[in-house]
């Protein structure tokens, strides 16, 4: 395969993920039950101050993880890196917006249908965090920052992701018992995403691995 239609392909596969992951997190959000770990600051602050969207909120969080990087890293810093991780951001906080949008109508009203909600927004989610990895074009910010402090701490990156996601569920809870008296933002919903995202990713993985060779074959 030709380097320039490989690239391309890998493209097309990550930003399809990408698509995927905001729906999904659009979905776990409108199921009502919380929201993803990497969103919960964003989510909490749109319900705190609704003048921004989620998607906005967003995009301004991960900036902020992208400053915190280029802090960090100093003059080791990739230039590129973070200008491809302000790019997909901003592509990423919008497409969030625009799931929540399509999804409006979605309105669980009883606990079942919540829950039926929540899985559907994890499978897709699951998906396209599976169609990112494939693609392997750069990390969003939330990876981007974890993998910053795994690689400053010599600690692995599963790890630091794990310390990072409990973080901002801590801070995203406080700000809901503070400024909302309850935990809007924060909920089972998020526990539950946390511990089975991973999971439907690696079964993912077993059932693709074929297609993936196929599309993306050895250069």
């Amino acid at each position: 395969m030709k380097r320039k239609n490989y690239i391309f392909r890998r493209y097309c596969i990550f930003f399809t993920g990408l698509f995927f992951v905001a729906f999904g997190i659009a979905f776990v959000t409108k199921a009502g039950l919380g929201t993803s770990a990497i969103s919960s600051v964003p989510y909490t602050l749109s319900l705190i101050w609704p003048a921004l969207t989620m998607g906005q909120w967003t995009i301004l969080f991960n900036y902020l993880l992208v400053a915190a990087q280029i802090v960090i890293l100093k003059g080791r810093v990739s230039k590129i890196e973070m200008l491809l991780q302000l790019g997909v951001t901003l592509i990423f906080g919008y497409c969030i917006d625009f799931g929540m949008w399509i999804l409006t109508p979605l309105e669980p009203q009883n606990y079942g249908t919540k829950l039926a909600a929540l899985g559907i927004g994890i499978l897709i989610m699951s998906f396209g965090a599976y169609l990112e990895f494939v693609g392997n074009v750069v990390m969003l910010p939330g990876d981007g920052f974890a993998n910053t402090i795994a690689g400053v701490s010599h600690r692995s990156f599963g790890f630091i992701r794990f310390i990072s996601d409990t973080i901002m569920v801590a801070c995203a809870a406080l700000m809901c018992i503070f400024c909302l008296h309850a935990l809007t933002g924060v909920r089972e919903g998020t526990v539950i995403a946390a511990l089975t995202v991973g999971n439907v990713v690696r079964i993912y993985t077993r059932l693709f691995r074929g297609v993936e060779e196929r599309i993306l074959p050895a250069e």
